[in-house]
């Protein structure tokens, strides 16, 4: 869970939680470029709240247009409550909370249906059961598109503060932050119950009790073992467990080097005629033996013939169909004598 707060007047709020937010990097679109930085989009995370006029030096602002985009980066990824001063054209704004700065990729946490120009609060907060490490506020005025009476035709980041609740480490909760979560692979929860909200990579279920199931890793058990993979590992997918023959790495996606076969890659080719073409899974010779040799792996030696066998033995297509005969008879073929009448 976050706690989101956007302030446009002064308002006292006691929260046990940190925010977490405070001179955290953050950036607008189309900033009000000054001399004197007073409408940077770190103002909004400065921690002040003693001035909050257009131009008390206080508050974020950008140049009116179609889009308003300001984020704050909290550097890593928590779950927190948020909580922001407004300024007067927000009216429609959205609120993501993302792991980029892309909000696309993120979760929409609030979107302003309702607010009116006199209704509008001069704080607004939400609770988001979601975490990150971008909140994203952004906001537009589209061409072709009726927006309600009272919305400007323009946008912009007119933010004063805004703050960010929750434990600046995770795997913990509570008002202190203090306990640690209770799920041991629970990687995030929410921070008031402590119920587990992401699993640690390598696990799920509604207490993170399950392990992937075989042939899965990862971020909620999503990525796909490689083919190549005897068994993978549940947490980082590395092929732990080994290889299928003629594989090899890590994660088994490397082929056993020139010359070489088998589980492991342990196995040496046989006297293939072109060791190139020694299959990296069996060894078999794709093109057949060297002088010599036959076989599916060229391994066995031929002997007991003649040199003229011999090179018959390795000539194109007639290699295999002698190999196999004189192996199954294991001796000379002996040429047949024309009969002769007296």
């Amino acid at each position: 869970m976050f706690f989101v707060i956007f302030y446009m007047g002064l308002l006292a709020i006691s929260k046990a939680y940190d925010n977490i937010a405070v001179n955290k990097p953050a950036y607008q679109q189309y900033p009000a470029l000054t001399r004197d930085h007073i409408y940077d989009a770190s103002n909004a995370v400065d921690g002040r709240k003693s001035d909050l006029r257009w131009d008390g030096g206080q508050c974020a602002g950008s140049i009116d247009d179609q889009t308003a985009t300001w984020w704050v980066n909290l550097t890593s990824i928590h779950n927190y409550w948020y909580r922001a001063f407004l300024a007067g054209r927000l009216l429609g704004f959205s609120v993501y909370v993302s792991n980029t700065t892309d909000r696309s990729q993120g979760t929409l946490c609030f979107k302003d249906d309702n607010f009116t120009i006199n209704t509008i609060p001069p704080v607004f907060t939400t609770n988001c059961s979601v975490h990150g490490q971008y909140v994203i506020y952004y906001n537009e005025r589209l061409q072709g598109v009726v927006y309600p009476d009272g919305y400007y035709s323009y946008v912009d980041s007119d933010l004063c503060e805004v703050e960010v609740y929750g434990c600046p480490v995770t795997g913990f909760y509570g008002s202190n932050c203090s306990i640690p979560c209770p799920d041991v692979n629970c990687q995030y929860c929410h921070i008031e119950t402590g119920y587990s909200q992401c699993c640690k990579p390598g696990y799920q279920g509604h207490h993170c009790e399950l392990a992937c199931p075989r042939g899965y890793f990862g971020n909620e058990c999503t990525e796909k073992c490689n083919g190549t993979c005897s068994g993978c590992n549940n947490v980082n997918g590395v092929c732990d467990s080994g290889c299928i023959p003629g594989w090899k790495g890590y994660h088994c996606n490397e082929e056993c080097d020139r010359g070489s076969y088998g589980i492991g890659c342990n196995e040496t080719c046989g006297h293939c005629r072109d060791v190139s073409q020694c299959s990296h899974i069996n060894g078999t010779c794709l093109t057949g033996c060297e002088a010599g040799f036959y076989g599916d792996v060229c391994k066995t030696a031929i002997t007991g013939i003649t040199g003229y066998e011999h090179d018959v033995l390795n000539v194109g297509s007639i290699q295999t169909h002698l190999v196999k005969l004189v192996d199954k008879n294991f001796r000379r073929p002996v040429k047949k004598q024309p009969y002769s009448y007296l």
